[in-house]
């Protein structure tokens, strides 16, 4: 059977954890940010998970994880 090749651009995004989840950053982070409150982008800041809705995609992107 042959190997199957890593999406590249949900590696640079997309982390496991331990426990099976997939850490993600937030979006809307990189520009426009003069008009979104202080307290919006410090929230943007942190991590989260992804939705357990796109698990089985991103576990197909990412098949060595």
């Amino acid at each position: 059977m042959p190997k199957i090749k890593t999406h590249s651009g949900a590696a640079k995004r997309f982390k496991f954890t331990k426990n099976g989840k997939i850490k993600r950053a937030h979006a809307y982070k990189s520009h426009i940010l003069t008009k979104k409150s202080t307290k919006r982008k410090r929230g943007l800041r942190k991590g989260t998970y992804a939705d357990e809705t796109n698990m089985a995609a991103l576990k197909r992107m990412l098949p060595y994880n």
